[in-house]
């Protein structure tokens, strides 16, 4: 028999429970704001970044994360819109910061490279001259992948980038070196 006046114990609460008046978010209303709130979020992400590409996967970032911690969201401190904002925000920060390292990185690399001089001894004139027209970034995973062929895996660990990421650089800088060389 459990006694029901003040300071009764209560079966099946423990302290984890939350309280009865919080709401509960459920995973089946997550597909409901993730259809009406990718566009506004994408939005806001190529706003701060100002490139599409990395707003492409910050926004899917953003909502992978939102669905590990939606059980954690709460109505009563803001709309999903404003949270999934604050989410990708940090987000597009994180990428800036990256983004701004990789640049210094180029850059040293680029310099280096006008000191030891230019690339062409070895290769084909239109090669050389679509290599060149190529962001520091593309030639280096270029050069990770393809001239010291190093699986994904350790190219994504040299970029300090993941794998999906040195992948999809990879997969776009092949693309443009091959609009560069056309026919030839």
């Amino acid at each position: 028999m459990t006694n029901r006046g003040r300071g009764a114990v209560q079966t099946g609460v423990n302290a984890a429970s939350p309280p009865l008046s919080a709401p509960v978010a459920s995973r089946s209303g997550f597909a409901e704001i993730v259809a009406g709130q990718l566009g506004a979020v994408y939005a806001y992400v190529v706003y701060l970044t100002g490139d599409r590409s990395a707003a492409e996967d910050i926004a899917a970032e953003t909502f992978e994360k939102a669905f590990r911690t939606w059980r954690r969201f709460d109505p009563r401190r803001g709309s999903p819109r404003t949270w999934l904002c604050a989410i990708a925000r940090g987000l597009a920060l994180d990428w800036l910061r990256a983004e701004a390292r990789r640049r210094r990185r180029e850059e040293t690399y680029v310099r280096n490279l006008e000191l030891v001089g230019e690339l062409g001894d070895r290769l084909p004139g239109p090669l050389e001259e679509a290599l060149r027209e190529l962001s520091p970034g593309e030639r280096e995973v270029i050069a990770l992948r393809v001239l010291l062929d190093l699986d994904g895996p350790s190219a994504a660990r040299v970029l300090g980038i993941s794998q999906t990421a040195c992948s999809t650089r990879l997969s776009r800088a092949l693309k443009r070196l091959e609009e560069r060389i056309g026919d030839e």
